[in-house]
């Protein structure tokens, strides 16, 4: 299995969807934790490393976070707000990973500092070549910045 060990926090509401992208890591052979959360207030606590997440060991800031946009409580579009609000988490790549083609989400997306944005595939065979394509990117040839500089 591939993977550096590095976190990837997943912030997705949806269950159906959290079991088919996990079991795409592990088809792909990536080896990344991958940690979840469910809804945009979990988000910020796990990257503001607030109780329940506050054990680093348990749960290190993340080398990517993939949002999905229609989130309970607060939306992947406020969250990344916010992420690039902060000094500590602004470099973190936020790939945005959603079934919304809206063209108004897309630019909102990038206009609020989005890496990427991505439409979750219907098929799990192209879900499988989305997330191949994420690790040869992202987490292998890309440099990663240094985020407790930031």
């Amino acid at each position: 299995m591939k993977g550096n060990g590095s976190t990837i926090l997943l912030v997705e509401d949806s269950a159906d969807d959290v079991l088919l992208i996990r079991r795409a890591f592990q088809k792909a052979g990536i080896a990344n934790p991958i940690q979840v959360v469910e809804h945009g207030d979990a988000a910020v606590s796990y990257l503001a490393g607030e109780p329940p997440f506050a054990d680093r060991q348990r749960f290190p800031l993340p080398v990517m976070v993939l949002l999905d946009l229609k989130l309970p409580r607060r939306s992947g579009l406020e969250v990344l707000a916010w992420v690039r609000q902060h000094s500590g988490l602004k470099r973190i790549p936020v790939v945005v990973l959603t079934s919304s083609k809206e063209s108004l989400d897309v630019n909102q997306a990038y206009d609020l500092g989005a890496n990427s944005y991505l439409v979750k595939p219907v098929a799990f065979e192209e879900l499988l070549a989305l997330v191949r394509s994420l690790e040869g990117y992202w987490l292998l040839l890309n440099e990663r910045p240094d985020v407790s500089a930031a």
